[in-house]
């Protein structure tokens, strides 16, 4: 068994096929085909479940794949303590963010980042909280920016923000005219939520202290699959929405027929953070793009 075996398994496990899983490693698919069958012969277990339609791992297959990431992560880390001798911040940083966040982030950081560090390659994955955190545990990412709490003794975190939540609604609105909207305006209205799955939903409901959403009506059947489309909702007066500070500069805003307002509730924010596990080995470069992410937010957030 070595390095090259694991990251043949790894290829397999992540495309599900292997020609895909071949090309990926650069090797021949008989090359990469015969060097797992040896593998398996040597373990003496069964790593992948084969059929002409597909590839399945097997429940051995997927504990030796976790500990197959660990192994190569740490490889990597020995690397990059070679390369950390010239510069400590030189090498790729897998970083995962929600969709809420992302879009509206990245542009503000991804110059400064470059200029700052030019030997740290960012490689940016967009996924809801769920996905990017079992990527995290599968060391297929080597942080998040995370905008629920996460509470799992491997996984570690640096605050970034605090991020408001904003109302943003139609032009012709009842709220255009009212100088301040409390929680019950919120709850007597037609509010527009992201579909499930999104973080944004659930802490929507909790700003506005909503226990569940509509079952029925229209405004159940109004579930959107990203902000943007949301925002076109709000646009086209289909009802409002809570929008996160950092989006309100968005090219929505131009133009769209919408109003928005910052809430004035002392609980009407989401905290963000990046993730990480508490094994990664490289966090000062995780503390070097923290760094710049704080460095660069607008005043329309607070950092911690």
């Amino acid at each position: 068994m070595n390095l090259r075996d694991l990251n043949y398994i790894i290829a397999v496990a992540e495309t599900r096929h292997f020609g895909k899983a071949a090309d990926r490693c650069y090797v021949s698919q008989p090359t990469l085909s015969g060097q797992i069958k040896k593998l398996e012969e040597d373990l003496g277990v069964i790593i992948f479940e084969r059929t002409n339609r597909s590839v399945e791992v097997t429940p051995i297959g997927e504990a030796i794949l976790q500990h197959a990431r660990q192994i190569t992560e740490q490889a990597g880390a020995i690397r990059q303590l070679a390369l950390s001798h010239q510069d400590p911040l030189a090498g790729p940083l897998r970083i995962g963010a929600i969709p809420t966040l992302s879009p509206y982030l990245m542009p503000l950081i991804l110059l400064p980042l470059k200029k700052e560090h030019p030997q740290l390659k960012l490689v940016l994955s967009e996924e809801m909280t769920d996905i990017l955190l079992g990527r995290l545990h599968n060391h297929e990412i080597d942080a998040a920016l995370l905008a629920t709490p996460v509470e799992e003794q491997e996984l570690d975190s640096i605050p970034l923000f605090n991020e408001p939540f904003w109302l943003a609604h139609p032009r012709d609105h009842a709220f255009y005219n009212m100088e301040e909207i409390s929680r019950d305006d919120l709850e007597n209205t037609e509010l527009l939520l992201l579909s499930d799955g999104h973080c944004l939903a659930k802490q929507a409901m909790e700003v506005c202290h909503l226990k569940e959403r509509k079952e029925q009506g229209e405004m159940a059947d109004l579930r959107a699959a990203s902000l943007e489309t949301l925002l076109q909702l709000v646009g086209a007066g289909f009802g409002s929405t809570l929008v996160p500070a950092l989006a309100i500069g968005g090219s929505w805003s131009t133009g769209s027929g919408i109003v928005t307002r910052k809430l004035e509730f002392p609980d009407a924010a989401r905290r963000v953070s990046l993730v990480f596990r508490n094994s990664f080995p490289r966090k000062q470069a995780l503390r070097a793009f923290a760094d710049i992410v704080i460095q660069h937010l607008p005043n329309t957030v607070t950092v911690i």
